[in-house]
């Protein structure tokens, strides 16, 4: 057996290394299918202090080491390389509740937690964590904080970042930094916490966070609107933030095209209403329901949408919802397609659609443009193939021409190549034409501060 790996079995017990291929191939394969990788092994710790025995293990050896939550990374951020030198770190084991303060509304949680467990240990609480993505079943809560997710609800409550208060975290050195204080006023110091959120694993492990907690909302209010363009989504988004202000908890943006899709693959949905450009799904939370029907009358009075359905119950906002968390899935079962995660100002969101989709339809004849997101922070999923499967082959060796033109267009517009998604092996070259100098020098000084080997997740991010 090779030497490291009975090392690692002494550790954490020799079922919790695994190395047969089989066993491995669910950690080497990323979630969209596009990346594969090899392993010396997986090494599965169940606490803290197994974490950094593994890391120093690994350190003596200098192999480098992949952290793997729950491998729904859509940038191959959690797929090693082929050389088969490294070893995947996976937490999913470290999946307890630590501890719930309803009155400090913070909730500390081992980073191998599904979100939607996290979700559930707050409700049980009357408390709400916010964040909320389409993989939450899967999803665990060391990915969230190395990706710095945002999900639905960023446009009330912020992304992953602006909820975290605390982090544990293991380094490159095996040694143990702990943060984890549920505080929200700290001034002594670098906010170190920041460093490790949306680092994608390259500077340590992320094994616990002190998250925050709010209000459980008693009253939920979803409708899915019919709009004639982007412009008139924008348009209406500032109308509900100017009626509803921190009422309004989601704001997204769907297409006709995306619609489509999930109506053809997804079983057990229908069109809420009838057809249109787009559509924008809207919820509000602890508005009188009253109001906001009166709200969307007006609208409807003042042609700002042509068309809505309010949800009636739970089970109909839930069908609403399904129409858009059912997109990326729906792509998946259609076929493999070009995938972009950008931000923009919410005023460019317009000018970003209209620009990209002419550049592209004059390069790329018969282009389909899948267009969704989250308008209310303006970050938009534009996802593109042809509408012939067979097509694809040929258009994917395209991707570098797809992508210069859809981020030159989105950084022209001041935005981000990577809003939510983090860049992981799928943008680490792209991100180079965009970045000053300066800025990837400086990323470059503090991952040899902190992984002087370059042994955290190699490949990824720089």
């Amino acid at each position: 057996m090779d030497t490291l790996v009975a090392q690692l079995a002494g550790v954490v017990g020799a079922a919790q290394v695994i190395t047969a291929p089989a066993d491995l191939a669910p950690y080497v394969t990323d979630w969209r299918g596009r990346y594969q990788g090899a392993v010396r092994c997986v090494v599965r710790p169940g606490s803290t202090a197994e974490v950094s025995a593994v890391m120093a293990l690994c350190a003596a050896a200098r192999v480098p080491v992949v952290p793997q939550g729950g491998n729904t990374s859509l940038c191959g951020a959690a797929t090693p390389d082929a050389s088969g030198a490294a070893v995947i770190i996976s937490l999913s084991r470290m999946n307890r509740i630590l501890a719930v303060d309803p009155e400090n509304n913070t909730i500390s949680v081992e980073a191998g937690c599904t979100l939607l467990e996290v979700q559930a240990a707050a409700r049980a609480l009357d408390r709400l964590f916010p964040l909320s993505l389409a993989s939450e079943g899967t999803c665990q809560i060391g990915g969230n904080l190395s990706t710095n997710a945002g999900g639905v609800q960023v446009l009330r409550y912020g992304n992953t970042r602006e909820l975290t208060l605390g982090l544990e975290v293991v380094l490159a050195s095996g040694e143990v930094w702990d943060g984890l204080r549920g505080l929200r006023k700290d001034n002594t110091g670098y906010d170190l916490k920041q460093l490790f959120i949306g680092a994608e694993g390259t500077l340590g492990i992320i094994t616990a966070a002190v998250l925050k907690l709010f209000p459980l909302p008693k009253q939920q209010t979803t409708c899915w609107l019919n709009v004639r363009s982007p412009a008139a989504a924008v348009d209406l988004l500032n109308r509900a933030k100017t009626s509803f202000d921190a009422q309004l908890t989601a704001f997204e943006l769907i297409s006709a095209v995306s619609l489509d899709l999930v109506l053809r693959h997804i079983p057990d949905t229908r069109p809420p209403t009838p057809p249109s450009p787009w559509y924008v799904l809207a919820e509000f939370s602890e508005a009188d329901p009253a109001r906001v029907e009166a709200w969307l009358a007006d609208c409807l009075e003042v042609g700002a949408v042509s068309d809505g359905a309010l949800a009636q119950s739970g089970e109909q906002a839930r069908a609403l919802w399904v129409l858009r968390e059912c997109i990326s899935e729906a792509q998946k079962i259609e076929g493999i397609s070009i995938k972009h995660d950008v931000a923009v100002p919410v005023s460019a969101i317009p000018a970003f659609l209209e620009r990209a989709d002419a550049a592209l339809n004059d390069a790329f004849p018969g282009i389909r443009v899948v267009a969704f997101g989250h308008v209310g922070d303006g970050n938009l999923h534009y996802n593109l193939s042809k509408a012939d499967a067979q097509d694809n082959a040929a258009f994917l060796a395209c991707q570098p021409s797809v992508n210069r033109i859809v981020h030159d267009t989105v950084h022209a517009l001041k935005g981000s190549i990577s809003a939510e998604h983090g860049l992981g092996q799928l943008k680490r070259d792209e991100i180079r034409r965009y970045k000053s100098a300066l800025e990837l020098d400086l990323m470059q000084r503090i991952k040899g501060a902190l992984d002087p080997d370059g042994r955290m997740n190699p490949g990824k991010v720089l």
